[in-house]
C-alpha cells in the first residue's frame, strides 16, 4: 500500500476514534450516561424521539463515511467499498429498528440485549468483520 493510502486509512481510524471521543458533544443521546452506569435500576432518561433518531442517523453516516475511507484506501477497490457500505447499511437497517423498539419498551426486553443492539447502532462493529473478510478475499484472489 502506498504512503498516501496508509495516511488516509489512519485518518479514517482517527475519524472513528474522534466520533467515539466526542460523542457526548456531537450527538444527542441521553442513553450515554444510562449505559455507562452499571446500575440496571437507574432512572430511564427522558428523551425526544426526533432528536434521538436524527442523532443516531448522523452518527451512523459519520461512521459509514470513515469506514468507507478505511475500506477503500486499504484495498483500493471501489466495488469492495460499495459492498462494505451496503453491508453496513443492512446491519444498521436491521439493528436500528430493534434498538428503537427496545427504547419504546423501556429496555424491558433485556438490559444486555438493548445494550448490544445499541452497540451495533452507534459503533462500526461490522467493520471489524468486513476488513478480515476482504483481506481473505484478496489473498484468495492473489493465489489464483
Amino acid at each position: 500500500m502506498k504512503i498516501l493510502s496508509w495516511f488516509v486509512v489512519i485518518l479514517g481510524v482517527f475519524g472513528l476514534i474522534a466520533v467515539r471521543v466526542l460523542e457526548d458533544r456531537l450527538f444527542y443521546d441521553p442513553f450515554l450516561d444510562y449505559f455507562r452506569e452499571v446500575n440496571k435500576n437507574q432512572h430511564f432518561p427522558d428523551f425526544e424521539w426526533g432528536k434521538l433518531i436524527a442523532g443516531n442517523l448522523f452518527r451512523f453516516f459519520l461512521n459509514l463515511f470513515f469506514s468507507c475511507l478505511i475500506i477503500h484506501f486499504w484495498f483500493n477497490n471501489k466495488r469492495w467499498t460499495i459492498q462494505g457500505a451496503f453491508l453496513m447499511v443492512i446491519v444498521f437497517a436491521i439493528t436500528f429498528p430493534i434498538y428503537l423498539y427496545c427504547i419504546s419498551d423501556r429496555f424491558e426486553s433485556g438490559y444486555l440485549f438493548s445494550f448490544y443492539m445499541r452497540r451495533f447502532v452507534i459503533q462500526p462493529l461490522i467493520l471489524l468483520l468486513i476488513i478480515p473478510l476482504f483481506y481473505y478475499r484478496k489473498r484468495v484472489m492473489e493465489q489464483r
